[in-house]
């Protein structure tokens, strides 16, 4: 089968990480690039407890490109084993079962839950975290039964959804019901993150929430909010026009477009019902502010914005994925007292006091009409078009991207 790998050496690594700072399509189409479109064998089931899956649809997501564009830390890199297929977003239908899986048939529709955790990985007992229930934060992620990786897309021994097959331990597999569609259930590990921090990090009925970013992420924090029935005021900061009309659609009360200019914080502020203050040099302050702030794009910008627009006491929930951020200023975190929170992934949450994978409240939510994100997949390509594909996910202005999808 055709897959996207991501094969690291040091030398490819060194030669892209020079060169796509001139041109980024050396980042993609270099013969030197770490990444490479190959032909490889089905993963083979670690054990009887796993299962097959043919992949529909593969997610690219803004984790990915950041490895891509060889923006991960280096921290990370003992939690993954080359070469892997790329692609930890997926839904497809059950292909083939070990002789230890009696509750899932093939041709059963399905989602994953990719982290690889204690239960995949055959380890026993479970760590601390695990046994908790927090297992994206588990201790094991590079011991047991396979090879390192965070997750499913960063393992070399599951296979990624950036390719036709992948194998996942009865564990992380949901099923899909009838009314959720293939491009929904793509989504619902997007919407599982956005849920994860929503539920961990819940408004209070009346509190003014305000979210930094409005692509894929953003707009789940804001679907979450409202597939929780939570009654508070969201603002919502959009980089485009076309994602603030997509924000609107799914439930804010209202979208700052953000500009090159200055205006957008004076704008954000009058929204928030804060007032603006001016120090005798450098950027304006924010006096008040939202309850809470969904930080969800992970550059130095909106993590300035995010500790601006907090009021006093106020909490910082950081979702983008940030990596190295220089001359960050955390004034306000100390003048302020903010509580900044960062989150991970999913696990086991609590909703209506059941506790459930995120993964399957997102299903739920989804089944029972509350979540429809199939609206956010703007574009789907061919696995052979991958570096077209690529190219539109990281230019969102040009086509009005929000979710590229594989299509196998």
């Amino acid at each position: 089968m055709k897959a996207v790998q991501f094969d690291l050496s040091i030398p490819r690594y060194a030669f892209s990480k020079a060169m796509g700072k001139v041109n980024s399509s050396f980042y993609v189409e270099s013969p030197f690039s770490c990444l490479k479109l190959r032909e490889v064998d089905k993963p083979a089931l670690p054990n009887g407890e796993w299962a097959e899956i043919e992949v529909k649809y593969g997610g690219i997501c803004g984790s990915d490109l950041n490895l891509i564009y060889l923006n991960d830390s280096p921290a990370t890199s003992p939690f993954v084993s080359f070469p892997f297929t790329v692609g930890h977003e997926m839904t497809g239908s059950i292909s083939a079962v070990g002789d230890k899986v009696t509750d899932l048939s093939v041709g059963e529709r399905v989602v994953i839950d990719p982290i690889l955790s204690c239960e995949a990985r055959g380890m026993s007992p479970k760590c601390y975290e695990c046994e908790q229930g927090n297992y994206n934060l588990c201790q094991h992620m590079n011991n047991g039964s396979i090879s390192p990786g965070l997750l499913t897309g960063t393992c070399k021994d599951t296979g990624g959804s950036w390719g036709k097959y992948i194998v996942a331990h009865k564990s992380q597999i949901i099923k899909l019901p009838e009314n959720v569609s293939d491009l929904n259930g793509v989504l619902a590990e997007p919407f599982a993150c956005a849920l994860h921090a929503v539920l961990r990090n819940m408004p209070k009925p009346g509190d003014t929430v305000f979210v930094i970013g409005a692509g894929v992420i953003g707009i789940c924090v804001i679907a979450a909010i409202r597939a929780l029935d939570i009654p508070c005021k969201i603002i919502t900061l959009a980089k485009h026009p076309f994602q603030a009309e997509l924000a609107e659609l799914y439930g804010t009360d209202q979208a700052v477009i953000l500009s090159h200019k200055k205006d957008y914080i004076a704008e954000a502020a009058k929204s928030l019902e804060a007032d603006i203050l001016h120090p005798v040099f450098g950027e304006p302050i924010v006096h008040g502010g939202a309850d809470i702030v969904y930080e969800c794009v992970g550059n130095k910008k909106s993590l300035h914005d995010s500790l601006r627009f907090a009021r006093k006491g106020g909490k910082v929930v950081l979702i983008g994925l940030a990596g190295f951020i220089d001359n960050l200023d955390m004034t306000m975190i100390w003048l302020n007292e903010l509580e900044v929170k960062g989150t991970f992934a999913y696990g086991m949450d609590e909703l209506n006091g059941e506790k459930k994978r995120t993964l399957q409240i997102t299903v739920d939510l989804m089944q029972s009409g509350k979540a429809d994100l199939s609206l956010l997949v703007s574009h789907r390509f061919p696995i052979d078009n991958y570096r077209e594909a690529l190219s539109t996910a990281g230019n969102k202005k040009k086509g009005k991207t929000m979710k590229v999808v594989f299509e196998h």
